[in-house]
């Protein structure tokens, strides 16, 4: 049965990855330019809140009956070793994002995914405080129980590090992005081995949910 279930989250992960290239191979410069409004804008929040929550139905769907899958239960090991391990994932990322912001790429990693504003809009604060959190809630809830949870409960029967491997490649590739993806899968890997050592979705959701407020915040206050 988990094979039936492994082949419909390979293809739920394919699927948005297609969708996701698609999109940004067939847009323009101004594709950009309009992520970086729809942070601003009512518009922008509800088609999210609508993607995310077609997507969070197929992951429910591909986990029916097996709620175990989605490790929605309290992570195992003591509050200091958890945190330790949301430490030192985000410290090795961020020490990651310092070494690629010295590569020569065609694009920042950050500025690639256009969803941080590059100014603060004081008029369109309303919507903005709906899309901060449509990033911080609804984002790292769904794309957790999709990667680290379902995913990572499925694909264990492979092997730990094959797992957390390729559960990070699984969430790079979904974004859609080129240059990011230097970033994006290590970012997927190690909220997967955090998942791994404390055996619960929650400690990642934190930490991704945190990413996400401190690149919006950055963005709006840097």
């Amino acid at each position: 049965m988990d094979r039936a279930r492994l082949a419909a989250w390979t293809g739920l992960v394919g699927l948005l990855a297609a969708l996701n290239y698609a999109a940004r191979f067939a847009g323009s410069s101004s594709t950009s330019s309009n992520a970086h409004n729809d942070v601003y804008s009512y518009s922008g929040f509800a088609g999210g809140l609508v993607v995310y929550a077609i997507w969070m139905g197929a992951v429910l769907w591909i986990a029916s009956g097996r709620r175990d899958l989605l490790a929605l239960r309290l992570p195992r090991p003591s509050l200091s070793r958890v945190t330790g391990y949301a430490i030192a994932a985000v410290a090795a990322i961020y020490v990651l994002e310092a070494i690629v912001s010295t590569l020569p790429l065609p694009q920042s990693p950050g500025k690639e995914q256009g969803l941080t504003p590059t100014h603060w809009e004081p008029a369109h604060a309303g919507a903005f405080a709906a899309n901060v959190a449509l990033f911080t809630i609804a984002a790292p809830i769904v794309e957790e129980l999709m990667f680290r949870g379902l995913g990572q409960s499925l694909l264990r029967q492979l092997g730990r590090v094959p797992a957390i491997l390729l559960v990070g490649v699984a969430f790079g590739l979904t974004h859609g992005l080129l240059e990011a993806l230097v970033v994006l899968i290590p970012f997927g890997a190690a909220l997967a081995y955090v998942r791994d050592r404390t055996d619960s979705v929650y400690p990642g959701m934190v930490v991704h949910a945190s990413f996400n407020a401190v690149a919006l915040a950055y963005a709006v206050l840097g």
